[in-house]
């Protein structure tokens, strides 16, 4: 009896030690009973009913490195699943562009699992499923687009490959959240030939720079020389203005003082005598000092009029006289 009992304790401690589930924080267990789906056991203790409850285990693939550096994947077991955004690291494949040439591409997929129920009993290997939909939608869209496309379209290719594989798993409980396309490798004769043609389109962008900065340099140098042209002429234009203005201007005030001289002589001898006579016989008396002031005169000779002039002297005389 005390065997009996004891065999019974521990038959009953296995059962409660088996049918005690602990699940943690976003994590969900799903629990069939005799081989049916039951329910899913949320965060927390969870109680089970040995034998005739089990938790559902389902086939995860993992990738890991190995020792050596190189990448292997393999399937596990799990009977939880877990509810955290997943990212999947895609191992590299070639794919061929729209122009026949073989580019190497590895991806990123970012998703998350909203309905365990589905996520189990929807697909069998959701990993490996959610692999080969993504390989297989981007050998199609990068299959649509040539070399150059591919290179610089990254983001439409991740908006339309989450676009797809988005529709595509909704059926299997899982939103995917973002794809990224982390490497696009080309073969390396194409590398060193878009090196070559980017080096000479370098180069070429480098002459037009130069060629436009040498226009541009010779356009406003020529403007400038216009400019101060047409400056040195406006100044010029203006300092003759201004020297015909001030000649006018002497010639104007020399010609008032002439005048004012003539008119006061002219009255000082209006009533003494001949004012005219006495006017030109000082201005030819004036010429003749100009005519023989030069360095290179040598003779003096009495002009044709002086007896005239020596007339109008002698009438000067008369009039100084009779003035005294």
């Amino acid at each position: 009896m005390i065997s009996l009992s004891i065999f019974l304790i521990v038959l009953a401690l296995v059962a409660v030690a088996k049918g005690v589930i602990i699940v943690q924080q976003a994590e969900v267990v799903i629990v069939e009973r005799l081989g049916k789906f039951d329910r899913v056991l949320q965060s927390g203790f969870n109680f089970i009913i040995p034998v005739i409850e089990a938790p559902r285990a389902i086939d995860w693939k993992v990738t890991q490195k190995g020792f050596d550096g190189s990448t292997y994947s393999m399937i596990q077991k799990r009977t939880k699943i877990d509810l955290r955004e997943a990212v999947y690291d895609f191992p590299r494949q070639n794919v061929i562009t729209k122009d026949n040439v073989s580019i190497s591409i590895n991806a990123l997929l970012y998703f998350q699992i909203i309905d365990p129920k589905s996520a189990v009993y929807e697909i069998q290997n959701l990993p490996d499923a959610i692999e080969k939909l993504t390989q297989t939608n981007l050998r199609n869209l990068v299959g649509q687009l040539d070399l150059d496309e591919s290179l610089v379209s990254r983001d439409k290719i991740n908006h339309e490959l989450r676009a797809i594989l988005d529709d595509a798993t909704n059926k299997w409980g899982v939103k995917v959240n973002r794809v990224e396309l982390q490497d696009i490798i080309p073969p390396a004769d194409i590398q060193s030939a878009m090196e070559k043609q980017m080096k000479a389109e370098r180069d070429r962008r480098a002459a037009i720079l130069e060629a436009e900065g040498l226009k541009k340099s010779a356009v406003l140098k020529a403007e400038g020389e216009k400019e101060a042209a047409i400056n040195r002429a406006e100044g010029e234009k203006q300092a003759n203005i201004l020297r015909a203005e001030g000649v006018a201007q002497a010639r104007i005030l020399e010609a008032d003082g002439e005048k004012e001289a003539i008119q006061r002589i002219i009255n000082a001898l209006a009533d003494k005598g001949q004012p005219d006579k006495y006017l030109i016989a000082m201005k030819y008396l004036e010429t003749m000092k100009t005519i023989t002031s030069g360095k290179d005169n040598k003779i003096v000779y009495m002009p044709y009029e002086a007896t005239g002039i020596l007339s109008s002297v002698d009438g000067i005389k008369q009039m100084f006289d009779t003035s005294k």
